[in-house]
């Protein structure tokens, strides 16, 4: 008889005392769920400890290794890895139950219901938007990038037909935080690259992010939905070149 197959949720968190119950919620099926706080301020830590979670609390050192940190302190057989703003619908839960008792999976990728002002976006590139988020524990790991961190399995990934849901937006300001903090982590990643820019490329890079975005993403049929997401990811884009010259700028300063 093959031994059965446990799972443990990784999350990292911060301030998300408004979205963390919901997400939580929805993983109660797992056999445990391990959060990772870096410094909230709100009521984020109380409440994964109320829910039962196993709650650490440490500096942030970036997407890739935030999670990393996470899924090193998960102790069962498979890691499903999830953000807080994230949901696993009853129809997915029962999909990933299954699928981690199946000895020829070491992976599973989920395509994301992405959600906006209340409504499901499928355009502007965030439909189907499929993620790797569930592995083998000593088959996959992160990569260990600053931001838009993806998993690396080393084996079978079978994509799953059922969605998590995501609600990564809470307002217009929300847009702009988000704007601000990872066109800076996005400028980082290129500086370490290696990447170069100017002012008139920062322009050209965010208008061609605007085009590809409303036109060819199809954003132009998302109504005020697809032109807000459209313009904030050109808007993304262009501040990234531009933090990128300013980073060039004061690197020869110093």
């Amino acid at each position: 008889m093959k031994p059965e197959q446990s799972l443990s949720v990784a999350i990292i968190a911060l301030n998300e005392e408004d979205r963390l119950p919901a997400c939580l919620e929805s993983v109660r099926f797992a056999d445990e769920v391990v959060v990772v706080d870096s410094g909230s301020t709100d009521r984020t830590v109380a409440i994964a400890e109320a829910s039962g979670c196993r709650v650490y609390v440490e500096d942030w050192k970036g997407f890739g290794r935030q999670k990393q940190s996470a899924v090193d302190k998960c102790r069962h057989n498979w890691v499903l890895i999830i953000d807080a703003d994230e949901r696993v619908p009853p129809e997915t839960a029962a999909a990933i139950c299954t699928s981690i008792q199946d000895a020829a999976i070491d992976g599973c990728s989920f395509p994301r219901k992405n959600f906006f002002n209340g409504k499901w976006i499928r355009s502007c590139g965030w439909w189907p938007d499929r993620v790797v988020r569930l592995f083998r524990r000593d088959r996959g790991n992160m990569k260990d990038v600053l931001v838009h961190e993806t998993v690396h399995v080393r084996g079978v990934v079978v994509d799953l037909d059922t969605p998590l849901y995501h609600y990564p937006i809470r307002s217009l300001s929300d847009v702009l935080v988000k704007i601000n903090r990872y066109s800076s982590l996005g400028a980082e990643k290129l500086y370490q690259a290696g990447g170069r820019s100017s002012v008139f490329k920062a322009a050209i890079k965010g208008i061609a992010a605007f085009m590809k975005t409303y036109f060819l993403q199809r954003g132009v049929f998302g109504g005020a939905e697809g032109f807000i997401l459209s313009f904030s990811h050109g808007v993304y884009t262009c501040y990234k070149y531009l933090k990128l010259c300013e980073k060039k700028v004061q690197s020869h300063e110093s």
